[in-house]
């Protein structure tokens, strides 16, 4: 079912208009008036940049005393190790510059070029650097890392801060996403399983979506920024580039609390977007692996994030709140936007591309060696969501309308049946 907006129209005309931010709803001959919503900035909250390459010899003595301070790259950092969820073992860290590097893939030998590197960067990192110079800077520790070094995509949090709104209690029920599963926060309040989503904390954060997509977040951003002390940092920020609406630089209001709607971006969904956008000036597929080559692409992005989260006002229309931030936002990065000479597009590259009896062939195969084990059914989804090869899983069961949910219940009916009917003898 396709949704519509409502008529956006100028306050001081009454005339229809791009820009206007009085809406009309002429199915209940009603309107909403947004013009005390204040967006105040638009900006990459979070980078990760994820290479390929073998591992220096000289990089894993800095980790034979977790918790000590080491020289890496002519800076300092604090070296340990992470948890296996990670996907990786070891990390440096430099909160002060603002990196932290994970090292050492768990899937892949120590002793070949696999994906070994994912630096993460925060968000006073971003914007102190262009994306140009942020590029070089991660590739120059990547470096240092690795040998045969290679880009292997990006992932991007694109968040948008604003004032004069707060998320309407029935949040959960008016949000329409795709998403196939939900995030598991500690600390959940309330969960609502058929929307995929979550609402935790006393009602500050809602999460829609997989972490391994696309994830929508809405939350206080101002409680979430103080309770880590950071609210003087995020200050700055907002009083430095407050507004989106021109001649009204005085749009953050330090007694009000600023929300965030952020979406996230696995790096999965980055490189779908790279082997299928179209350049419509070449007519080449954009085929991008790093996040300064597609830092042009962040408003194609915003903008599609938020057509795959609806919020709507009633059925089959838009709440104007959603209509506001898709089509006037635009992320603040130092690269010329290439929104309107891109045609965007997901390319997805699904288990049809060969025999999907493989698929299953090996998901029998699979449950038959961990039943021998005597290994639960969740902790066999766990293990198998981490592998290199799920989303070529994860697709041929959805096509066959199964959601993630639906394959774990499998498994364990599976794993329960080879118990049952073979015994020990597995």
């Amino acid at each position: 079912m396709s949704v519509k907006d409502f008529i956006r129209v100028d306050s001081a005309t009454g005339l229809e208009s791009p820009v206007g931010r009085l809406f009309m709803d002429l199915g209940h001959v009603g309107f909403v008036d947004l013009s005390v919503v204040r967006l105040l900035r638009c900006g990459v909250d979070t980078v990760r940049q994820l290479y390929r390459g073998m591992i220096r010899p000289d990089v894993l003595p800095l980790f034979e005393a977790p918790g000590t301070i080491v020289d890496f790259a002519g800076e300092r950092w604090h070296s340990g190790r992470v948890s296996r969820d990670s996907g990786y073992q070891y990390k440096l860290q430099n909160s002060d510059l603002g990196f932290i590097l994970l090292i050492k893939n768990f899937n892949a030998k120590i002793d070949s070029i696999g994906p070994h590197l994912k630096i993460e960067v925060s968000p006073h990192a971003i914007d102190a650097w262009s994306p140009e110079r942020l590029q070089e800077r991660l590739d120059f520790y990547a470096s240092h890392v690795l040998t045969h070094l290679e880009l292997n995509q990006c992932a991007v949090h694109l968040a948008l801060d604003l004032q004069g709104w707060v998320p309407p209690a029935d949040l959960v029920a008016r949000m329409h996403c795709r998403a196939r599963s939900h995030r598991d926060i500690s600390g959940i309040n309330e969960l609502h399983w058929h929307m995929k989503s979550c609402v935790y904390g006393r009602g500050e954060t809602s999460m829609f979506g997989s972490a391994g997509g696309i994830q929508l977040a809405i939350y206080n951003k101002t409680e979430q920024a103080r309770a880590g002390d950071k609210l003087d940092y995020w200050d700055s920020v907002w009083r430095r580039s407050d507004s989106f609406d021109e001649g009204d630089s005085g749009n953050y209001d330090p007694a009000q609390d600023v929300w965030r709607i952020e979406l996230r971006f696995h790096h999965s969904i980055i490189q779908q977007f790279a082997s299928g956008s179209v350049d419509l000036r070449t007519g080449q597929i954009v085929e991008t692996n790093s996040f300064a080559a597609f830092s042009a692409h962040l408003d194609g992005l915003w903008r599609y994030g938020m057509g795959q989260f609806k919020l709507l006002a009633r059925p089959g229309y838009f709440e104007p709140i959603w209509t506001l931030i898709r089509d006037d936002v635009r992320v603040d990065v130092a690269a010329q936007s290439l929104l309107d000479d891109t045609e965007y597009k997901r390319y997805h590259k699904t288990s049809r591309g060969f025999s999907g009896k493989n698929v299953e062939l090996f998901l029998g195969n699979f449950v038959s060696l961990l039943a021998r084990e005597r290994v639960s059914g969740k902790k066999a989804f766990s293990m198998l969501r981490k592998w290199d090869c799920w989303p070529v899983i994860r697709e041929h069961y959805a096509a066959k309308d199964m959601s993630s949910t639906d394959l774990l219940a499998h498994i364990e009916k599976l794993i329960e049946e080879r118990h049952v009917r073979w015994g020990r003898a597995v």
